[in-house]
């Protein structure tokens, strides 16, 4: 396998962890005062992005190939548990 084509397989072996990340950061923009993470957008997209990408790479491990549909819904939940605590505050 050739460079281009290895770029090509790791880019698309990571872009459903940004494509989630990236909505995930969106959405909490979008719904504004009643939710205010403390991390700019761009932050947040790569924060989860890589518990996206963390989580793909387990299941790959786990599966023995990629694309598992398992996989997908941990991703998603394991993002929006991200997102989620990248949004908490203490109430004082």
């Amino acid at each position: 396998m050739g460079f281009i084509d290895f770029m090509n397989h790791l880019l698309n072996f990571v872009a459903p962890a940004l494509a989630v990340g990236l909505m995930l950061a969106i959405c909490a923009l979008w719904l504004g005062a009643k939710y205010s993470p403390r991390w700019s957008w761009v932050r947040q997209t790569g924060a989860n992005t890589a518990v996206g990408v963390l989580v793909l790479v387990v299941g790959l491990l786990f599966f023995g190939r990629d694309g598992k549909m398992a996989t997908y819904a941990a991703m998603v939940l394991a993002c929006a548990a991200c997102q989620m605590l990248l949004g908490w505050r203490k109430n004082h």
